[in-house]
């Protein structure tokens, strides 16, 4: 959107004087409309059917009674989300700074690499419908695990616009495995009654604690002159989400979504 205004519609100046605050705007209006289309819409069949077995119970006491599979929502986010937020919110920062590339050619590469993500999501998301989810997360580990370090140590030393668009598409290539399917994985895990603070409650957290600081732990290791530890650190964080990729059941497979308990 802020490159359309920019190219477009509005000069610099504008731009960095009031254009900026359109996005905002929109988005404002669209969280109206999405609040609206939420009280409107049905409720699933299996919420339905739930509701004559047993009353939803949204609390934290109720919660306890799952603990592995809290600590499963914990484990298999950590490093998925430290990825997503490194190759969407620190990514640009990354490109600008470590890479050099200026702000026309950062906002190009991103947007253009954002794009390619997108489009990944539906092709993983009915893969994963036809083999499993677990295989898709196991990919994600492992890929993720052995091809962040040399990913990132060939992006900071490229100094072509193309080929870091190309690199950043190429995380997307394993990223994609966990960010296409992890929402459907958190909702198998729990029955209906307690599904919605089952999957809230400890990916809010985890999400906090892993993917919120990774654009600040980067930044951290790259003023203590070791910007390349931070991709050792994300490569840990995968990897210790891929042992719970491989112990786990498949969710696809093993469903709690039609338990009503």
């Amino acid at each position: 959107m802020l490159l359309l205004l920019q190219k477009v519609f509005l000069t610099p100046e504008e731009l960095k004087d009031w254009g900026w605050r359109i996005p905002f705007v929109i988005g404002a209006l669209l969280a109206i409309f999405a609040a609206v289309m939420r009280r409107k819409l049905q409720e699933t069949e299996a919420f339905e059917e739930a509701k004559k077995v047993t009353k939803p119970t949204g609390s934290i006491r109720g919660l306890l009674k799952y603990p592995r599979e809290l600590l499963l929502v914990v484990g298999l986010t950590a490093g998925g989300t430290a990825a997503f937020y490194t190759f969407t919110t620190y990514m640009q920062t990354f490109v600008k700074l470590s890479v050099g590339l200026t702000a026309d050619q950062t906002t190009y590469v991103i947007f253009g690499s954002l794009l390619f993500a997108t489009l990944l999501q539906p092709v993983y998301g009915a893969l994963s419908d036809r083999i499993g989810r677990k295989p898709l997360l196991i990919f994600f580990g492992v890929a993720g695990t052995i091809s962040t370090i040399p990913i990132l140590t060939a992006l900071k030393e490229t100094k072509s616009p193309f080929m870091a668009f190309l690199l950043i598409c190429a995380a997307w290539i394993f990223v994609a495995g966990y960010t296409s399917i992890n929402a459907i994985v958190k909702a198998e895990l729990f029955p209906t009654n307690v599904r919605a603070l089952g999957v809230g409650l400890p990916y809010a957290i985890t999400v906090s604690v892993f993917g919120g600081t990774a654009p600040a732990v980067a930044l951290y290791f790259k003023s203590l002159g070791h910007e390349d530890w931070f991709y050792y650190y994300l490569s840990g964080m995968i990897f210790l989400s891929l042992i719970i990729y491989s112990t786990m059941r498949d969710t696809k497979h093993e469903s709690a979504m039609h338990r009503h308990e």
